[in-house]
């Protein structure tokens, strides 16, 4: 995400959250952050933001997920689902040990599929959300570690087919 992507994402940001939006100033001082311990990604269709994501992430330590947001009415597009992976991937480069977000108690869209990326949930921030007064659960991701990553997949072996050789490859 850059400036120039701030004006689409307080639109979407406004048509999502309504009240409780992040301003078009506090968009722009997320993004102009220092790029060492923030990461932001948009996501777009024809030149329309159709979606958008930030991490702040310290190298080596802590990560949160600080927002992420798909247009309504692409829900259920994949598009959150790659946003997400982008931020854990970019939480990964720089050596994250945990990942940390906050979400709605009321938004089991977006739970599910934080849980279906391995987060989990920790306790709940009574309040969270104002001028609502919506609870967030906070969710945690501990990453595996990247040579236990390498382990596993070392140990994986393409299924044996009858239309397979002894690679695993098609033939």
């Amino acid at each position: 995400m850059s400036l120039h992507d701030i004006s689409a994402v307080a639109v979407l940001e406004q048509d999502l959250f309504g009240v409780e939006a992040w301003s078009p100033e506090l968009l722009a001082g997320e993004v102009t952050a220092d790029p060492a311990n923030r990461y932001y990604l948009v996501a777009e269709d024809k030149g329309v933001v159709t979606g958008y994501g930030g991490l702040m992430a310290h190298p080596g330590g802590q990560a949160d997920v600080l927002t992420l947001a798909v247009a309504s009415d692409r829900w259920g597009e994949g598009i959150g689902s790659a946003l997400l992976d982008g931020l854990l991937a970019e939480a990964e480069r720089r050596g994250c040990t945990e990942i940390f977000l906050e979400v709605r108690v009321d938004n089991d869209r977006a739970q599910r599929l934080y849980r279906r990326r391995g987060f989990t949930g920790i306790g709940i921030r009574r309040g969270y959300y104002q001028p609502s007064g919506t609870d967030a659960l906070v969710m945690r991701l501990v990453p595996a570690a990247p040579g236990r990553r390498a382990r596993l997949r070392g140990k994986h072996r393409p299924a044996k087919t009858p239309d397979a050789d002894a690679t695993g490859s098609p033939r």
